[in-house]
């Protein structure tokens, strides 16, 4: 006889309600959700038991007082019993918490938000949870020494996500694997523009200050989320099959920037031919002045660009709207699955447009004298501070151009459209790409090309 069967009735009655649940949990045995979801060069960013589908942000900017109010507003499924779940905020001061309307406990340690809810959540279960939150926004230094999260400028301000800056101005699940649809609405003093991601939706204005909202239908990564505030120049065309296409240029960049920014209809044309139908619905991009922010992001739909870029520039950030926007790296050690990829459309875009061709430009990186091409393999690098090293982009692409060498270009175009296809509005990584091409190619041996060119250390033998 256990000693269980021994305790008196009412002691047994308490313990049969303690393991069943209580009136307030449902019956929900759960336990937290984890604090990151151990990506390999960010082990902190992302969080564990939960997946998002939609974040409503309503924000309020200052730029004379560099002050943001905001309140994001996430629905998500749980991915197991929950009795308390993390989101990713970096500084910015909580002011309350709710989900599904009742005020929730919570509690902050470092880039941590930990949420425990009224009631314990089911695996399955939609939620909503709401974060009213203020503060001065800060810009955070990635491990390679570059600047994101929010970018103060002259006339406003910036929010650039790459890899985990989005969480300095909302709070989320940040990380690439977690996609959503996202509605981001953004209020700033007359006379400034807000621009985002996805579609106009709507504009008003009330007491010297104009609202404006933003809707991306397609799922999007955080990192490529993007709020740009200041004085700019609106243009809009069209691109493919009528798609809108929305610029938004500071006035002291609009001459630099007028004629490149006028191929962007001819570029996703281009691309659509390569790569297949563009994944969004609708395009265009940022161009802020030099120095607001230091290099050119993919944000979704309107890449960003600190000043005008070159052709090649934005042949490469609008190929990301495939490979990376659409097709996203299921973890950081993946990137070269974005930067490979738009690193070798600006091959195929120079060998189309009267330029070198791709084995010349192969030819060349392999021949020159930069030794930083052969510092880590591509799909292994080094460290955080070299998931944007050269030999992502170069290495990456070279992979690309052995592939191609390998298979011949019918068979490589069926892989570059294949592989869009495919993972469309999805995650991807490496494993799934190198099966992928074999599938495509069952009577090739690629082992050489995986063992040297992706995963190999140093330089491989001449090709």
């Amino acid at each position: 006889m256990s000693r269980s069967a021994r305790l008196v009735p009412a002691v047994a009655a308490l313990l049969a309600l303690a393991l069943t649940g209580t009136a307030c949990d449902g019956g929900v045995r759960g336990t937290p959700g984890g604090s990151g979801v151990h990506d390999p060069y960010f082990p902190k960013a992302g969080n564990g038991g939960y997946d998002v589908t939609h974040y409503a942000l309503t924000l309020d900017y200052a730029p004379d007082t560099r002050r943001l109010t905001g309140r994001a507003v996430i629905t998500a499924r749980a991915t197991q019993d929950l009795t308390a779940f993390d989101l990713d905020l970096d500084g910015l001061d909580v002011g309350s918490v709710t989900v599904e309307g009742e005020e929730a406990r919570w509690n902050r340690a470092g880039q941590e938000l930990t949420v425990r809810p009224h009631d314990d959540l089911r695996d399955g279960e939609t939620f909503t949870a709401t974060v009213r939150y203020s503060g001065t926004p800060r810009t955070l230094t990635d491990p390679d020494g570059s600047k994101e999260g929010w970018l103060p400028t002259a006339d406003g301000a910036l929010g650039l996500g790459e890899p985990v800056g989005s969480m300095a101005w909302f709070p989320g699940n940040h990380h690439p694997s977690d996609k959503a649809a996202y509605d981001i609405t953004v209020t700033v003093p007359d006379g400034l523009q807000a621009v985002s991601n996805g579609e106009l939706t709507g504009r008003t204005s009330k007491g010297g200050r104009t609202t404006y909202s933003w809707h991306t239908a397609e799922p999007m990564a955080s990192y490529v989320a993007t709020v740009a505030v200041g004085h700019y120049d609106i243009g809009r065309t069209t691109g493919p099959h009528g798609l809108p296409v929305l610029t938004a240029v500071d006035p002291g960049q609009s001459k630099a920037s007028k004629g490149v920014l006028a191929k962007i209809p001819e570029i996703l044309a281009w691309e659509e031919y390569n790569f297949g139908p563009y994944p969004f619905s609708s395009a265009g991009a940022v161009v802020d002045r030099p120095g607001d922010a230091q290099y050119a992001l993919e944000t979704q739909t309107r890449p960003v660009f600190p000043g005008a870029p070159d052709t090649g520039t934005l042949v490469h950030e609008l190929a990301h709207q495939w490979y990376g926007d659409s097709v996203t790296p299921g973890s950081w050690r993946d990137m070269w699955l974005n930067e490979g990829f738009a690193t070798y459309a600006e091959w195929l875009y120079q060998e189309d447009h009267g330029g070198k061709s791709a084995q010349q430009t192969f030819d060349d990186l392999y021949d020159g004298d930069d030794d930083a091409v052969w510092d880590f393999p591509p799909a292994r690098p080094a460290g955080a501070a070299q998931v944007s090293g050269t030999p992502v982009y170069e290495r990456g692409a070279m992979v690309l151009q052995k592939i191609r060498q390998k298979v011949g270009d019918d068979t490589f175009y069926d892989i570059l459209q294949g592989w869009a296809a495919a993972h469309r509005h999805g995650t991807a990584d490496t494993a799934r790409f190198t099966a992928f091409v074999e599938r495509k190619a069952p009577d090739k041996d690629f082992g050489e090309i995986w063992r040297d060119w992706l995963y190999g250390d140093g330089k491989p033998d001449r090709p």
